[in-house]
């Protein structure tokens, strides 16, 4: 599984939140995530910081020109 999904295995064992935002495009369109990841039980602290950063720099209405 860890080869399979490398980043994310170590918080759905442990139960940490976490979520990944698109923060960053590459020349060609394709958003590229980051991944954060707060104590047990801190939600409110991802949902804050993620609205933040939306505010911040807004993706919504961002799409790739790519669609699989």
């Amino acid at each position: 599984m860890v080869s399979f999904i490398p980043y994310t295995a170590q918080f759905n064992m442990t139960g940490q939140p976490a979520i990944s935002l698109p923060l960053h495009w590459t020349p060609g369109g394709l958003p590229v995530g980051v991944q954060l990841v707060a104590p047990y039980g801190r939600e409110d602290l991802l949902i804050r910081v993620a609205g933040q950063l939306e505010r911040a720099a807004p993706w919504a209405d961002r799409h790739p020109q790519i669609h699989a």
